[in-house]
């Protein structure tokens, strides 16, 4: 049996005097690719935020590693092993591609350089324009930074939100096949509005519908279940 890497667990987070999450519950196991699914505005990115502490949650726990880190700080988050791919990609438009590597690593050890040959070995062009700004790159090339740049570091987990957004069809299944690779070696959380990808990734599913959680299941059967696809994603 896997283990639970991370637990949400009836979180409620809100952002003014707006109640986004409304008892938001799901659990991560170690070694899956576990998808958040649901129309914009369900509140995918806003359950990632508060995991990362970027949003407070009013009520209900992050458990990660059986630890519970809903009240920490993101940067003390971050170094205990979760990496943040966030929707805006984050990355630093004035810096170099090479100095926005050297800014998010936490350390710089053997491993550390062997997960960036890794990932520029995926990323070739990350490597091409290795002293580019990161603000002067494509969409898809500032993507595979933002992935790249959370890689780098000693992370069991990885909230990746939405990858796909805005990229051409060819970047999305590089980015696709990156992502694939990536799940050999990490736990994913993966925001996704692209089914098709979604579903080719993921092992595990969970539906937020209008802030709280509606659906969960393995993804091959949501597959073939196109009643529960038609009424939460829209997809006919």
């Amino acid at each position: 049996m896997m283990k639970t890497l991370l637990k949400v667990d009836e979180i409620n987070t809100y952002i003014d005097q707006f109640h986004i999450l409304q008892n938001v519950s799901f659990e991560v196991k170690t070694g899956e690719v576990t998808v958040l699914l649901g129309r914009n505005g369900a509140g995918k990115t806003t359950t990632l935020r508060t995991i990362m502490g970027l949003n407070s949650a009013s009520s209900g726990s992050v458990v990660y590693k059986d630890e519970d880190i809903t009240k920490q700080n993101t940067h003390h988050i971050a170094r205990k092993g979760i990496g943040y791919v966030p929707e805006d990609q984050g990355i630093f438009a004035d810096l170099t591609v090479g100095e926005n590597m050297r800014v998010a690593m936490q350390k710089e050890d053997d491993a550390t350089k062997e997960r960036m040959d890794w990932v520029l070995n995926m990323f070739p062009d990350l490597k091409k324009f290795w002293n580019k700004a990161g603000g002067q790159l494509s969409g898809g090339q500032k993507q595979m930074l933002s992935i790249a740049r959370a890689y780098i570091n000693e992370n069991d987990l990885l909230l990746i939100d939405e990858p796909s957004k805005g990229l051409a069809p060819i970047i999305v299944e590089k980015v696709m096949e990156s992502i694939q690779e990536m799940k050999e070696k990490t736990t994913i959380v993966l925001v996704e509005q692209n089914f098709y990808m979604a579903s080719s990734i993921g092992d595990s599913f969970y539906i937020l519908d209008d802030g709280m959680t509606v659906h969960s299941g393995k993804m091959n059967e949501l597959k073939d279940d196109e009643v529960l696809k038609k009424k939460y994603l829209g997809i006919a």
